[in-house]
C-alpha cells in the first residue's frame, strides 16, 4: 500500500508534468499505484494541489472505442477542475496534448447532493436528483507518454486523462421524457460530419451517471449539488489538430462548439 508520502509525491509529480506540458513514461516503482484504489488516493491528491476548485466529474471510458483508446476494460472516473474548462465556442490550447482527440458528450448538473449510503443509487434516484442536462465536449489527454499501456491504477491516479472541457448551455426541452439511448448528435469537423449514440455511452448516458454516482459513492466521496458530470463520448474520438473547430449538435438539446489552436 502506498503511504500518504508515497500519494503526495506522485500527485506532485503528475501536477508538475501537467503544468509544464511534459510527459513522463511511468511511475517510478515506489510511487506507482496497483490498484484502483490508491490510484484515486493519489488523484484526491491531484485535487489538492490544482490552482481551481472542482467543477465536476468526468467518466473515460463508457464506450467500447474509448476502452480500446486506452486499454481498459471499463469506466474510470476523473475530476474537471473549474481552471480546465473552457467557454463555449472558445478556444483550446493543443499544447502539451499529445492525445489530440475531441468527444462529444452528454452532460448533467446536479440539483441536490448524493452522499455515500450502504447501498448502491438507482438511476432513478440519481437522475432525480439531476438539474439540467447540458451538451458538452471533452479534450483529454494523459500525463504519461504511452497512455495505451499505463494501466487503469496509473490512469485513475493521472485523473483519467482529464485535460480540458467545455459545458454547453443547458437543454431548454424536456430532456427527461426523451429516449437518450436513441439520440444522435451530429458533429461537424473539418468539413465532415459524424454521427454519434447515446448507446455509445455506457448503453445509456443515464446509467453512466449513475456509476459515477456509485464510483463516488464506494469512494465515501458524496456528488455534491451544482457539479457536472460528463458522463463519456457518444462517438470514437476524433481526432483534432490546431486550427480545427469542432461542432456538436445534439438536435433539440442545444449545441456545443470549440476552436483549437
Amino acid at each position: 500500500m502506498l503511504d500518504k508520502d508515497q500519494i503526495d509525491a506522485a500527485s506532485e509529480l503528475l501536477v508538475r508534468h501537467w503544468r509544464d506540458g511534459t510527459k513522463l513514461d511511468a511511475l517510478e516503482t515506489r510511487l506507482r499505484p496497483q490498484s484502483r484504489a490508491e490510484g484515486y488516493a493519489i488523484q484526491a491528491a491531484l485535487e489538492r494541489r490544482s490552482s481551481g476548485t472542482l467543477f465536476g466529474w468526468k467518466i473515460a471510458a463508457t464506450s467500447e472505442a474509448g476502452q480500446k483508446h486506452i486499454n481498459v476494460t471499463g469506466p474510470l472516473a476523473g475530476r474537471i477542475m473549474s481552471d480546465t474548462v473552457i467557454a463555449d465556442g472558445g478556444t483550446a490550447s493543443m499544447k502539451g496534448n499529445e492525445m489530440r482527440v475531441g468527444e462529444p458528450e452528454f452532460a448533467f448538473r446536479m440539483g441536490r447532493d448524493l452522499p455515500p449510503r450502504a447501498t448502491p443509487y438507482s438511476a432513478d434516484e440519481v437522475l432525480a436528483a439531476v438539474e439540467t442536462l447540458h451538451p458538452a465536449i471533452e479534450i483529454p489527454d494523459s500525463r504519461f507518454a504511452d497512455f495505451v499501456s499505463a494501466g487503469e491504477a496509473q490512469l485513475i491516479a493521472d485523473n483519467a486523462c482529464a485535460h480540458l472541457f467545455v459545458l454547453g448551455a443547458p437543454t431548454i426541452a424536456n430532456w427527461r421524457a426523451m429516449d437518450l439511448v436513441a439520440e444522435r448528435p451530429q458533429i461537424a469537423l473539418r468539413g465532415e460530419r459524424h454521427i454519434g449514440h447515446g448507446r455509445n455511452v455506457l448503453g445509456d448516458p443515464r446509467i453512466a451517471l449513475a456509476w459515477l454516482a456509485n464510483e463516488l459513492r464506494g469512494l465515501g466521496i458524496t456528488l455534491r449539488a451544482g457539479e457536472v458530470v460528463t458522463t463519456g463520448t457518444c462517438h470514437p474520438p476524433l481526432p483534432i489538430q490546431g486550427g480545427d473547430h469542432l461542432a456538436a449538435d445534439f438536435g433539440v438539446l442545444g449545441k456545443v462548439s470549440v476552436g483549437f489552436v
